[in-house]
This record gives C-alpha cells, structure tokens and sequence, in this order.
C-alpha cells in the first residue's frame, strides 16, 4: 500500500511539473478530433418494409395432386441472399452508378462500399421485413433501396418457376429415352416370339404346366377310348349270339341299307353334338367326318354291286344293335385319333423339354424389363404433369403476397454519425493524451521528486535537505500560474460542454 501511494504521489508530482504540456496536448487532440467529427457527412438511411403473406387457399385444395412449393423457404432464401455480389452488381447497374466506374479496381471498391451499407431483417413469425440502405445522398439511397425492393419481389415470384421449367425439361429428355426403351422392347418381344413361335406356350401358362395338362388329356382320351371299346365288344357278342328273323312279304328298296343308314345317321347326330363343343380342326370332328365318309363310300359301293339278300330282312332288336354298334365304332375311332393327337402333343413337348424352359426364362427377361420401362414411363409422365402444375402454382399471384408497407423515400433528417458520441470519445481520447503525454516526459527527462527516490537510486547516504523559500513575488507567480492553469482546464471542459450543446441542437 505504501508503495502504490508512493508511485501515485510520484505519477502526480510528475503531472504537476509538466502540466502545462498535458493542457497543450489535451487542446491540440480535442480540437482536431472535434473538427474532423464536425467534417463528417451526414448519413442518410432509406428504408422500406414489406409484408409477405405466405397463407393460400390454393394449398389445401392442392393437396395431393401435385408438390405443393415451400414459400416460407423461397422467402428464407431470398433474405439471405439478397445482399450477395450477383445482387449488389444488379443494383449498381440499375441505379446507374457503374457509370462512375473506369476500372475493375473502382467496381470492386464500389461494391466493397456497398454491401456494408445494405441490410435486410425481419421476423419469420411476422412474415415482415425492412429493407435498409446508408448513404450521404439520400435520392441515392431510394434509388437502391427501391432497386434491392424489385429484386426482392422478383426472386420470390419467379424463382421456382425457372426450377419447375428445368425440371420439366429434364423430365421430357428421360420420357423420351423411356419411349425408345419401349420401343426397342416391343420389337425384341414381337421378333423374339416370330422366332420361337412353335416353343411357346399359350393361354399364359408355362411349360410344365402345358405339358401336364396334355399328358391328363391323354389319359383321359386313353380311358375313354377304353371304355368305348369295351362297350363296342359287348355289343359284338350280343350280335353274335343272336339270330336272324326273317320277315315275310318285305322287300326293301334297291338302294336302301339301314345298317349304313343307321350308323350314318348316328354319326351326323354324333358330329352335330361335337360341332356344339369344338371347332371343325378338333380331333373328333376330324374322325367322325372321315368314318362318315368311308360309310357312305361303303353304302356307295353296295348299292353299285346290288347284293341284296332276296326277301331276307333283320329282325328290329338286330337293327337296333348295329345301329348302337356302328354309334360305338365311331366314337371308338374318334378317340382313338384324339389319344394319337394327345400322344403326338406329349412327345412334342417332352422333345422339347430343354429349350422351353430357356424360352420362356428369355421372354419372361423380356417382359419383365418391359414392364419396368412401361412403370417408370408412366410415372414420368405423371411426374412431368405434376411438375408443369407445380411451376404454374409456384408462379400464380394467389400463393404468395407480397405487399409494400412502407415505401422508400429520401429521408429528410440524417441519421449519422452520431456526433455526440464521437465528441465524447475525443475528449476522452484528449485527456488520456495529455496525461499520457506529460506522464512520458516525465520519463525522458526524469528529476528526483523525493529523499528517498534519490536515496534508493544513488545509494548514496542524504543528511539532509533544503526547503525552498519562496519570495512574495515568486509566490505571486506561480499562484498566476496556477490560476492560468485551472482556467485552461475549466476551458477545455466549457469548450467540450460546448460542443455537446451544438450537437445536440443539430440533431433536433
């Protein structure tokens, strides 16, 4: 504590001795710092606010059918980005002070000039923002605040317009690349089934399953022909066991034959129930006409030679049975040409047992790439439409408003720099330099203030000291002296307390 006491006394005996130099310095950097803050221009800030409404009807009731745009984002976006170097170069060329300009150093410094003096806030939850711009011309600034306002309202509106057109573009490239995939995919499908006509299989189904159908068609073919046939022998034995009854005072007509008649007349009845079922290339068809064909050859041929036994007739019982047996007979032979057709199709499909499968494992390669192409085609189209819509909404007024609270205007009262301030910071700055100042020469041109200070820097033993005796006329001066040295500190006070005034009357 001493010790500080001692320093401080020393710190103020020095200031005391070279007060006058501190007073000095103390005017010299107030009134060059007063006079370079009265120099300074006035400031000027032009500001405009704007009211976005992000709120539509439209997006409710275009829920679902197309990408509704994100408004409150664009909005975001463009606050951010509406001071950046592409923006201020657009300002600068629309306020026409890139005519000023001569150089790329004199652009750059102009823009350098610029950014700083520009600034945009708001608030999300208000959806309201100020637009703001500092400059010694206040025209100029509501010739770019104005400028910075246009560029605001048209990057919100016409933004995603240009994304949705984009889209829309490259959206059509790849429709188009998928029609010719389509394209080139039918005419794989169409030649790859030209050339493998005869190994694929119909109706949707595959081989294996193709081939076990005809082998259950065969063995069906193959037991009914059975039982047919078991049923035809029965009849035969019959026959043979029963005997002619020949039947007086009839004789029959020379062109008649009621066997031929009957199994004839039973295989038309026969073919007529086919025909109901099947189409005329069926196996049965085919049989029954050919069996009565070679009947009516037969019946042809005897009635040609015209062996007739004389008076002789059958009995009605024997008629009826060739008549049932000639019925057999011919679905006999017509089942016996279905199992060879059955037969023929299992042989077929079983020589074909090693190229069907890779067949129908290309084409179902083939349809299932096609189908892929035919999925995403159709979901381009309905993307490409989704996004023609999506740019026309982006685009349409009735999504978002923007709406100009508070146009620019050149303001009429400066709002800079703030004076007072400044001339605060000078008097400061002034005292700090005259007590610097005289505190340094103190330091240069040191005297020994103290016993003591001589004693501890000399080593040198002190027996004593003389007091000064100051004469009247001394003691008159330096109370002069002293006086004259108050009243330039309380001057240098009034002096600030001035300046304070005349600011302050300013800013009114």
């Amino acid at each position: 504590m001493a010790e500080l006491s001692a320093l401080l006394l020393t710190f103020l005996k020095a200031l005391g001795k070279y007060r006058w130099y501190a007073v000095a310095v103390a005017w010299v950097v107030g009134l060059i710092g007063w006079a370079v803050v009265y120099r300074m221009p006035d400031e000027y800030q032009s500001t405009a606010r704007v009211y976005v409404d992000t709120q539509s009807i439209l997006k409710p009731l275009m829920a679902g059918m197309t990408t509704m745009p994100n408004i409150e984002e664009q909005v975001m976006f463009m606050r951010r980005t509406l001071i950046s170097r592409p923006n201020v170069e657009r300002v600068i060329r629309m306020v026409d002070l890139d005519i000023k300009t001569r150089s790329v150093n004199d652009k750059e410094r102009l823009i350098d000039e610029l950014t700083p003096q520009i600034s945009i806030s708001g608030t999300g939850n208000d959806d309201i923002y100020t637009i703001a711009y500092t400059n010694p011309d206040p025209k100029l600034g509501k010739d770019v605040v104005q400028s910075l306002l246009t560029i605001f309202v048209e990057g919100s509106v016409g933004g995603k317009k240009q994304d949705s057109d984009k889209a829309i573009s490259f959206i059509a490239e790849q429709i188009k690349s998928y029609e010719e995939k389509l394209a080139a995919g039918e005419n794989a499908l169409k030649d790859f089934k030209i050339r493998n006509m005869g190994l694929m299989s119909r109706q949707g189904g595959d081989y294996a399953s193709k081939l076990a159908e005809t082998t259950e068609l065969l063995n069906q073919a193959r037991l009914e022909a059975a039982e047919v046939e078991q049923s035809r022998n029965a009849i035969k034995r019959q026959i043979v066991g029963e005997e002619p009854a020949p039947v007086l005072g009839a004789t029959p007509s020379e062109d008649a034959n009621p066997e031929l008649d009957g199994r004839i007349q039973a295989l038309e009845k026969n073919l007529d129930q086919l025909r109901m079922q099947y189409t005329d290339e069926h196996p049965d068809i085919a049989g029954t006409k050919r069996l009565i064909d070679q009947l009516k050859a037969r019946k042809r041929e005897e009635a040609s030679k015209k062996v007739r036994s004389a008076g002789a007739n059958f009995s009605p019982m024997v008629q009826q049975m060739n008549v049932a047996l000639s019925v057999e007979e011919a679905r006999l032979a017509a089942l016996q040409t279905r199992v060879r057709e059955y037969s023929s199709r299992v042989a077929a499909l079983r020589a074909m047992s090693t190229a069907a499968p890779e067949v129908e494992a290309e084409l179902s390669q083939l349809n299932r790439d096609y189908a892929i192409n035919k999925e995403n085609y159709a979901k381009l189209v309905e993307r490409r439409e989704s996004a023609r819509l999506s740019g026309d909404l982006s685009s349409a007024s009735d999504m978002m408003t923007i709406r100009v609270i508070d146009p620019p205007s050149a303001p009429v009262m400066p709002v800079g720099p703030n004076r007072a301030r400044l001339c605060s910071i000078v008097f400061a700055g002034a005292l700090l330099a005259g007590l610097g100042s005289a505190l340094l020469l103190s330091q240069i041109r040191p005297t020994f203030i103290s016993q003591r200070a001589l004693r501890e820097t000399t080593g040198i033993p002190i027996l004593g000291s003389i007091s000064m005796n100051w004469t009247d006329t001394q003691r008159l001066k330096r109370r002069r002296r002293l006086y004259a040295f108050g009243l330039a500190v309380s001057l240098f006070f009034g002096g600030y307390g001035g300046v304070m005034a005349s600011v302050l009357w300013m800013q009114r």
